[in-house]
């Protein structure tokens, strides 16, 4: 550990009972570190972010049955399904205390100016593969209400490599690459192929350092059950980021918006009760 995160556990452990009630910026201040200082403490320790470190560390500061006795046996059925939601909203909260808070690691600004980034470019192009394709799928459906340009790269081979070099001949400045684990080999060669051609690259990912080439990482915590992964809060940044492209051209937003809608009303392709 660095000398910052051996005082946050110096602080930990002698002020345990008191420390697992403390928000991220209320332990940074008794710990005389800075916020993210506290969340890359927890994410060094596995945890998804502090809120998880917490709540890991609450039964050991109130003891009982939870903290001293033996192992649970492994969820079934419902209580597993409750503990999947769970681990979601923990993830969740990692995510909204790092927007939120008043000296974080500049996650809102990095999605504020990527945004604006992005809406000022075309084409845009949105890579992910595999268990990423849906996210990606999902960016590209909402993004196209607000960017004349929006193309969805979901398919690997040569069509991978094509759609690259075609949006970035066509004028594209950047690529967005929904990265989440297991990250594909054909994605991350993808991505290198995109730099050599001069794109600059944003990832929707799951941790701050990753293994392939991104000027800008969006990350947020994946919940990683034995059998499915689960995208709440990568999904919750990417809609973030459509927010924030919509904002950086809202005279633009708004007209294409109203086209939408009366394109609904005269083709009946929605129905709303």
């Amino acid at each position: 550990m660095s000398p910052v995160q051996r005082r946050i556990a110096r602080y930990l452990t002698s002020h345990l009972t008191e420390a697992v009630f403390l928000s991220s910026v209320e332990l940074a201040e008794r710990a005389g570190v800075s916020q993210p200082s506290v969340t890359r403490f927890a994410m060094v320790l596995g945890f998804g972010g502090y809120p998880e470190l917490r709540q890991a560390l609450r039964p050991l500061a109130l003891g009982g049955e939870e903290a001293t006795g033996p192992a649970a046996p492994p969820a079934h059925g419902q209580a597993r399904h409750c503990a999947g939601v769970e681990a979601e909203l923990r993830n969740l909260s990692a995510v909204h205390e790092r927007l939120c808070a008043e000296e974080g690691d500049g996650l809102g600004e990095r999605i504020g100016d990527l945004g604006g980034a992005l809406a000022a470019g075309e084409p845009l192009p949105v890579l992910g593969l595999r268990a990423s394709a849906g996210l990606a799928t999902t960016f590209c459906h909402y993004a196209r209400r607000v960017h004349p340009d929006v193309r969805m790269l979901t398919h690997g081979g040569s069509e991978l490599a094509e759609g690259l070099h075609s949006a970035r001949r066509a004028g594209a400045e950047w690529v967005l690459a929904v990265m989440l684990p297991r990250y594909p080999a054909e994605a991350v060669r993808a991505l290198t192929y995109a730099d050599r051609l001069g794109l600059r690259i944003a990832a929707i990912t799951d941790r701050p350092a990753v293994p392939f080439p991104a000027e800008v990482v969006l990350d947020a915590p994946v919940a990683d059950r034995p059998a499915a992964g689960s995208h709440a809060a990568p999904l919750a940044l990417a809609m973030a980021l459509v927010e924030a492209m919509a904002e950086a051209a809202p005279l633009r937003t708004g007209a294409r918006l109203s086209e939408l809608d009366r394109m609904a009303e005269e083709t009946g392709e929605f129905y709303v009760d």
